[in-house]
């Protein structure tokens, strides 16, 4: 068997992940760094994401309730070298929370002045959305196309289950990073929560955000009061999500002026229908293809649900 990191060009394939996807999973999640919420370093937790999926596969949808689905890249050779996730209803369980930037302005006539800055509002604009987040590859089988099939696999699993998904679908980026800190948590939500962003971020990964809930600050934050790493930091992503951000941005994705609560990061949204791997794909026989720059395949569904590069 080819170790991981070692792709088979010719094989290699998008498959709902297994238990037996574990140790590979928890060995990327490694890899990943701070930052990723859907792919935390923590064994149990991974193990319960791949029940959660499992279980969502096995469901009998007429809308999108509480779903989850966890896809990995195989190698060809049975080895997860990258992974992907779609949650199929934001808010079923929790009130999904961004930052949402609006431009206000102040005049003064008696000084003759005029200022405009930004604010931020704790918003829960996306409930009812879809998401697809998640998205992580092996270092060692970037720069192979094998990271946009893995990508758009979660739009021909969209459109092979149309059911299962809203009309929204949004996407989260990592946001900046500097030396492993993060200047928009520090700024905003650290003198609240009282710890560093790494630990926040895995404890959101675990155990949920309710937390948020009950600490957040709630009011407008005018921007032009925070210091200026964090400024900068404000819908600005990670250097390693700016390949993501693209393939994002190719599908019809768009930053509507909505940002993470923990870094700042971008999120983005599109109409569901109006993706481009979804727009493109066509019926063909049993299959589902998608015919835009590489050709790609999807062959069943749920559980058996499948996505290769289609090779003339």
């Amino acid at each position: 068997m080819k170790g991981a990191g070692a792709p088979d060009l010719d094989r290699a394939f998008v498959r709902l992940a297994g238990q037996g996807d574990l140790g590979a999973l928890l060995d990327l999640a490694k890899l990943s760094g701070s930052g990723m919420t859907n792919l935390p370093a923590d064994a149990a937790t991974l193990a319960d994401k791949i029940a959660w999926s499992e279980r969502s596969a096995a469901a009998v949808i007429t809308k999108p309730d509480d779903e989850y689905y966890l896809l990995v890249l195989d190698n060809g050779h049975g080895h997860a070298i990258g992974t992907a996730s779609l949650f199929s209803r934001l808010g079923a369980k929790w009130p999904f929370y961004s930052y949402r930037q609006t431009r206000v302005t102040h005049v003064s006539r008696d000084l003759g002045r005029i200022f405009a800055t930004q604010v931020l509002h704790l918003v829960n604009d996306y409930d009812g959305a879809s998401e697809v987040g998640g998205l992580f590859l092996h270092p060692n089988a970037r720069a192979t196309g094998l990271g946009r099939l893995l990508a758009r696999s979660r739009y021909l699993f969209i459109a092979r289950h149309r059911e299962r998904f809203g009309d929204r679908v949004v996407a989260e980026l990592r946001g900046w990073i500097e030396n492993g800190v993060s200047p928009f948590w520090e700024a905003i939500a650290r003198p609240f929560f009282g710890r560093p962003f790494s630990e926040a971020d895995r404890y959101n990964a675990i155990h949920g955000n309710q937390f948020i809930i009950d600490l957040m600050p709630r009011y407008p934050i005018y921007v032009t009061m925070l210091p200026e790493a964090a400024q900068q930091a404000i819908g600005k992503p990670h250097r390693d999500s700016v390949p993501a951000l693209r393939l994002l941005q190719s599908e019809g994705f768009a930053n509507d002026g909505y940002c993470d609560i923990f870094d700042g990061g971008p999120t983005l949204c599109a109409r569901t229908d109006a993706i481009e791997t979804v727009r493109r794909c066509r019926p063909e026989g049993a299959a589902l293809v998608c015919r835009w720059n590489e050709a790609l395949i999807a062959h069943g569904r749920a559980g058996e649900f499948r996505a290769r590069l289609l090779r003339d």
